[in-house]
């Protein structure tokens, strides 16, 4: 009898598949050994802050910290499923190359320093109402009144909410601003 190589493969198959049954029905009977496959952590469902599209997660908790984010499967919007950016909320709060204090690089140095947010939050506005009042297009050539500054742009992020970026864009264009945008569309 030959021996081809597709009917040693499928022999080989049977062969390997045949000793790994129970070989007495008392083994086939025996109720599998309780083997636990995950940890004991505490499920918290949750929304994810991101898109503000809503999508339901379940977070991992164990010991007070976050271990795992899984997508919720009992949730209308994403039915289990995140994006990478859902995914990676463990490290919103966790990440210790996270940015936390003020830091200023004055121009022309290599060095960044430490201020406080007294000190920050006044010069940004200082800054802003600088230029926009150095840049201020009120008439177009043509005569239309335009009211606006070109010299200023802003991005908004994707973990900002509805809510959020829609107070963001009234705030910009009661500044003058024209070119607002969102990572989302870039």
């Amino acid at each position: 009898m030959e021996l081809s190589r597709r009917n040693f493969l499928k022999l080989s198959g049977v062969a390997t598949g045949s000793l790994l049954l129970p070989t007495t029905t008392a083994q086939a009977r025996e109720e599998p050994s309780t083997f636990p496959l995950r940890k004991r952590v505490g499920e918290v469902p949750t929304i994810c802050t991101y898109c503000a599209v809503g999508c339901g997660a379940i977070v991992g908790v164990q010991d007070g910290k976050v271990v795992s984010i899984e997508g919720d499967p009992d949730h209308p919007i994403n039915r289990g499923s995140l994006c990478s950016k859902g995914m990676a909320m463990a490290q919103i709060p966790h990440n210790p190359q996270r940015v936390t204090k003020v830091l200023y690089r004055a121009p022309g140095s290599a060095q960044w320093e430490e201020k406080s947010w007294d000190w920050a939050i006044p010069r940004i506005a200082r800054l802003i109402k600088k230029t926009r009042d150095e840049n201020w297009i009120s008439k177009t050539p043509a005569g239309n009144v335009v009211n606006r500054t070109e010299a200023i742009a802003f991005l908004g992020g994707s973990q900002n909410t509805n809510e959020e970026c829609y107070l963001w864009v009234k705030a910009l264009r009661a500044l003058g601003l024209v070119y607002i945008e969102h990572q989302a569309r870039i």
